[in-house]
């Protein structure tokens, strides 16, 4: 995965990170697991304690689309956890108002106390529920998790946040452009594709450009959206579904297993990609995307000790111990590690080698 801005303080961080143990429909045993790490002094999200957000006047007057309870959804985690890479924060008013789009619809989410409104000039109230995953049944997502200590520090640390669902030519668009880039080169990037190729549906928001769009302008033109290597990919894949080689829109309807095999054919798509545009733009939960934050998180909490495991071990162990819903496991535990940095899941500090004393040269006589 690739791997927001706040004004909050850092104790109105640390009752945020606790929420989790109030969240709708969690299980008594995971209630009472992310209560116990949550009072062994959750590290404080530092995207909290950031300076204060830019402010504006007013808002557009678009209308209202879809309004979700607090305790459903953690903007901050859900917009914020390296899944989604066309969201930025402003305040109005007092309030911490969110600029998004997905597609071709922009969005407003307005943070309330006890309710978030959505607002969309384009967007009908269904496709805002699917976005944000409103239908999600969280009883049976928690009910799915191990009861180990790994994953209660992660729900007490971000346990509103939420799996979003977003289109799929722009999923695997921008996860192409996120192969070793960290989540604000990612956010560049793709906010340089949609300004530069796509077209403004609304004053500051542009559409994500078509995959037609992508492959007219060029390997060259994309380099200077700072893509580097990247550029080939992107638009041998935008050519490639262009021209319909293969049809993003009946992956929907195919197993997991055919889908990804479809997608590792399109150039610059690996394993870890197609299982990012599947988790994120097909919303299969089983789908688990492993890349070095994920495989050193693994490795550092679950096979410490042991014998460095293959990543094909490593999905084995996914699927076993992470049950049918491992793709948001996943991703609970990347954003708390990529944050949090609790240090039992980070790789010490390597050791610098001493420098090697040059021997002396002898004199030559001459």
């Amino acid at each position: 995965m690739g791997k927001g801005k706040s004004g909050q303080t850092k104790s109105e961080g640390k009752n945020t990170e606790r929420q989790g143990t109030r969240r709708r429909g969690t299980s008594s045993a995971q209630s009472q697991a992310m209560t116990h790490h949550a009072a062994q002094s959750v590290p404080t999200n530092p995207l909290r304690s950031t300076p204060a957000l830019p402010a504006l006047d007013g808002l557009p007057d678009w209308p209202l689309v879809l309004t979700l309870p607090a305790t459903f959804l953690d903007p901050l985690a859900t917009l914020r956890c390296g899944q989604a890479f066309c969201w930025s924060a402003v305040t109005v008013g007092g309030k911490r108002v969110w600029r998004g789009m997905s597609g071709p619809h922009p969005f407003l989410l307005v943070e309330g106390e006890k309710e978030h409104t959505v607002h969309s000039p384009t967007a009908t109230p269904a496709a805002a529920a699917r976005y944000f995953n409103h239908g999600l049944d969280v009883e049976a997502l928690l009910a799915s998790f191990p009861d180990d200590p790994w994953m209660a520090r992660a729900l007490a640390y971000c346990g509103g946040m939420r799996i979003v669902r977003q289109e799929a030519w722009e999923t695997l668009a921008t996860f192409i452009c996120s192969a070793v880039k960290q989540v604000p080169q990612i956010e560049a990037i793709h906010m340089d594709l949609r300004r530069t190729f796509g077209a403004e549906v609304a004053p500051g928001f542009h559409a994500f450009p078509t995959p037609a769009a992508l492959a007219a302008a060029g390997e060259e033109a994309l380099r200077r959206c700072r893509l580097g290597f990247r550029a080939k990919g992107l638009h041998g894949t935008a050519v490639a579904v262009a021209a319909g080689k293969v049809d993003l829109a009946a992956l929907e309807h195919l197993p997991t297993d055919e889908a990804r095999a479809r997608l590792v054919t399109l150039p610059g798509v690996g394993p870890k990609i197609a299982d990012c545009v599947l988790l994120f733009g097909y919303g299969r939960p089983e789908a688990f995307p492993i890349d070095v934050w994920v495989e050193r998180i693994l490795r550092r909490l679950y096979f410490r000790g042991k014998k460095l495991p293959s990543k094909e071990r490593l999905q084995r162990f996914a699927e076993t111990h992470f049950g049918p819903w491992r793709g948001h496991a996943q991703q609970y535990l990347f954003h708390w590690v990529r944050t949090a940095r609790p240090p039992e899941a980070m790789d010490p500090p390597k050791k610098k080698a001493p420098k090697k004393k040059s021997k002396p040269k002898k004199s030559r006589l001459h």
